[in-house]
């Protein structure tokens, strides 16, 4: 075993173990569950920690150096046209086979009736809409527009088209659309554009500009789904949820994961594919890579491969059903049903850690910032945020709160802060909001979210379960930029602290 793959493999156990023992706790109190669904998730730890540990060695070897490298040939050619085309090719390309929209589009039945794509219908609008984003993004850096006037512009944008046009039971869908289309497949790729575009820049703002790339990607999804709503007019939307698969044996716990090992690698190789196809071509014309590098990137390749599906399986076939069931026996209590509020709390402050984009963001602040915003600040921020997030989420299941009496103080907040942030710490933290809301919240906080809401108001599954993810989406865009004011603060009181002893040694030499 490498020493790169080992001290992967002990970051995701410290990222993984938390949540897992908070679910045994859980499980041995308030949450009892049988033996076959408890089996399905100890198994489902396991292959979360060396999926997430292969998965960040893999996007560090291939993902990340793959987007730099096209970002700065891209932004070198210095063709507008050139830009904007493949930025757009390149937003479709990787979101088309992002698993967490997969999952997604499965459970919004109402838009796959509507035409005979079915599911396809809503993957291509957001591919779509994060494709037009992405090309404005990196257009952004181009011309170097502020990051703030745009996020403004479009969540405005945004919620006007959903006040006027949109029926409110299609709300929380559209914004969840934002969430899940920035998951594991898609945040390093996009993320390492950014930098690569940034990185030819000489002016002093450009390590500022690498970051905002997945936030503007963010709204793009929310805005074309909301779009999709006014054109085909949908609205009364149902969800049916399904029963899940009673485990009673070794024998059913094999066949299960056997099958969520099958199913999930094949949808890894969808994903992978394009980007693969896409690299091909790129090497072909331009010959960025040198045999050794192209050796590396090939194992980088296999690794993200085979951590995702081990990831992807852990999480949907071992966690899934715990989240539904917890959700399920929490909602059913007369007084525990108020535990989901706390629950759902320390959850979410220890989940965001187990994303593995979450640590491929982390990493590249920490690269980006020289250090002086350290991953471990990172994590911390995000961490407060979507403890908060859950919690709100919890509690709109228990008291019924339209979503937008949360979204729209949220972002009026969050985009007040965007005047007093330092603008790395604004893309920074709209990034972040992109790349928490990823494959642990879509396959345990939102079955959790469904399993109590069908117990406490099964027509309001929803209206009310879904927006956990825009919930998730939503805080850190408020905790990281406030942790960029109080880093801006400190930084100040430093430089004054330094010039205040500098003149006093002036002084003392005069005398």
């Amino acid at each position: 075993m490498t020493k790169a793959l080992r001290d992967k493999l002990i970051e995701s156990l410290t990222s993984i173990l938390p949540i897992a023992l908070i679910i045994m706790v859980l499980c041995a109190t308030f949450t009892p569950l049988n033996t076959g669904t408890f089996t399905l998730f100890f198994i489902g730890v396991f292959l979360l920690i060396i999926g997430m540990g292969c998965f960040t060695l893999g996007a560090d070897m291939s993902m990340l150096v793959i987007g730099e490298k096209m970002g700065t040939a891209m932004t070198r050619s210095r063709k507008i046209w050139l830009i904007a085309l493949l930025s757009f090719v390149i937003g479709i390309i990787v979101t088309v086979a992002e698993p967490d929209l997969q999952i997604l589009a499965e459970q919004v039945t109402a838009v796959a009736e509507k035409t005979f794509l079915g599911n396809y219908l809503l993957i291509l609008t957001v591919a779509v809409g994060v494709g037009i984003f992405l090309m404005l993004a990196m257009l952004r850096i181009v011309f170097r527009i502020r990051l703030s006037i745009l996020l403004m512009v479009f969540y405005i944008a945004a919620f006007v088209i959903s006040f006027c046009f949109v029926d409110r039971g299609f709300w929380a869908v559209a914004f969840d659309s934002g969430g899940v289309t920035t998951g594991p497949m898609t945040v390093p790729f996009i993320m390492s554009l950014g930098v690569g575009v940034a990185s030819i820049r000489s002016d002093k703002k450009g390590q500022d500009d690498s970051f905002g790339l997945v936030a503007l990607s963010s709204i793009g999804p929310v805005i074309a789904v909301l779009i999709l709503g006014v054109i085909f007019k949908i609205e009364n939307i149902d969800y049916v949820v399904e029963e899940l698969t009673v485990v009673e044996s070794t024998q059913d716990v094999l066949f299960a994961y056997l099958h969520g090992f099958g199913d999930y690698a094949l949808e890894v190789v969808i994903a992978i594919s394009p980007i693969i196809v896409f690299f091909i071509l790129f090497q072909l014309v331009t010959r960025s890579f040198r045999k050794r590098q192209l050796l590396k990137i090939i194992f980088g390749f296999l690794y993200t491969f085979v951590g995702l599906v081990l990831f992807l399986t852990g999480a949907n076939v071992g966690f899934m059903p715990v989240g539904r069931e917890i959700g399920r026996l929490l909602g059913s209590g007369a007084w525990q049903k108020w535990l989901l509020i706390p629950v759902g709390m320390i959850v979410g402050y220890f989940v965001v850690a187990a994303e593995p984009a979450v640590h491929v963001l982390n990493k590249q602040v920490e690269r980006m910032s020289a250090g002086a915003i350290s991953s471990s600040a990172m994590k911390k921020g995000l961490c407060a945020g979507v403890c908060i997030a859950i919690g709100l989420a919890m509690m709109r299941i228990l008291t019924g709160i339209n979503i937008m009496w949360i979204l729209v103080p949220g972002y009026v907040i969050a985009l007040a802060l965007t005047f007093f942030t330092p603008p790395m710490f604004t893309g920074i933290a709209y990034d972040s909001g992109g790349v928490a809301s990823g494959a642990m919240v879509s396959s345990f906080v939102l079955p959790m979210a469904i399993g109590a809401c069908n117990v406490l108001n099964p027509v309001g599954i929803m209206t009310q379960a879904f927006g956990c993810v825009a919930f998730v989406a939503l805080a850190p865009l408020i905790s990281i930029q406030v942790l960029g004011i109080l880093y801006k603060r400190k930084t100040g009181k430093i430089k004054r602290n330094f010039l205040s002893v500098e003149d006093k040694i002036l002084e003392y030499t005069v005398d």
